[in-house]
């Protein structure tokens, strides 16, 4: 609980990269489909200077955000994404330029593939997720500009973000989500047999 709530409070200083939009435009992600989208917050631990969310408000928010983005990919195989909430925190409202905390959220990622029923990443893979600030919750904190569903949103999209430039990352490196040699539709597979 002190490592994560120490996390939480040292990082919330630094500034977030641009919220992730539902309808941006896709990356490269081979033959990726979502399938299994799940989302667990059984163990997450709230920092010390943070607005009250429930296990359940964590998982629709994630859940959705990922939906929205990852079931717009329509490769021809599956992959699931497990995604468990760690640690976060939801600036409250504070003093302004005084005392103007940022939201934060830590959590742990792991991706499967359906066909070969494993996952891709043996260790989870941990982001630590910040709100994206504007002018505004710069300098009086998004405690005092935002509602509570409005950083859970925006920091779930920008955890989607995350994710996907991870995987888009670990398909360019590792082929992730490359057309298996043994799929439908592909030469190998299709074939005839010789002999």
């Amino acid at each position: 609980m002190l490592r994560i709530a120490t996390l939480l409070v040292g990082m919330s200083i630094l500034a977030a990269c641009t919220s992730a939009t539902p309808d941006e435009p896709l990356e490269r992600l081979g033959e990726f489909s979502l399938g299994h989208n799940v989302v667990v917050a059984s163990k997450m631990q709230k920092g010390p200077i943070s607005r009250d969310a429930t296990e359940e408000e964590w998982v629709t928010a994630l859940r959705t955000a990922v939906d929205e983005r990852f079931s717009r990919y329509q490769g021809s195989q599956l992959y699931h994404l497990g995604i468990s909430v760690e640690g976060y925190m939801l600036a409250p409202p504070g003093v302004p330029v005084v005392y103007s905390p940022k939201s934060a959220l830590i959590i742990n990622v792991t991706v499967w593939d359906d066909a070969r029923a494993q996952k891709l990443n043996p260790e989870v893979k941990q982001f630590t997720v910040f709100e994206t600030t504007t002018a505004d919750s710069a300098i009086i904190g998004s405690g005092n500009t935002r509602s509570k569903e409005e950083q859970l949103l925006g920091l779930s999209r920008n955890a989607v973000g995350q994710i996907e430039d991870w995987l888009v990352e670990m398909h360019n490196e590792n082929g992730w989500f490359a057309r298996r040699p043994d799929a439908p539709g592909t030469p190998a597979a299709t074939a005839p047999a010789q002999g």
